[in-house]
């Protein structure tokens, strides 16, 4: 398998956050994946291209997930959150991401 020819500026932009919460880390836990908030047009490839080149790991697969914004009011009017994607990245065997040092080990 090819990796994409991407650019690495493009590559710096499509992994935006990590998602931290409850679910997170005891998905992190359980089955070794890392959660990341993603920019709404970026590729399975491309997230896995951007894990390994920012976080030195090995990444063993990608799953996305479109995230639908919710509805809020404010006063009498409804407004509505934007949608956005996460991506479920897993790790191959003996990899992790240590976000509390800042750093992969």
């Amino acid at each position: 398998m090819s990796e994409p020819s991407v650019s690495q500026e493009r590559l710096l932009q499509v992994l935006l956050a990590p998602v931290v919460s409850e679910k997170s880390t005891y998905v992190a836990d359980k089955h070794e994946q890392v959660i990341f908030r993603v920019a709404p047009d970026a590729s399975k490839p491309e997230i896995k291209a951007a894990v390994e080149l920012l976080f030195k790991v090995q990444v063993d697969s990608v799953q996305v997930m479109n995230v639908k914004g919710k509805v809020k009011r404010f006063g009498r009017s409804l407004g509505r959150r934007r949608n956005w994607k996460k991506a479920y990245v897993c790790l191959k065997p003996g990899q992790e991401i240590n976000f509390a040092a800042g750093e992969a080990n």
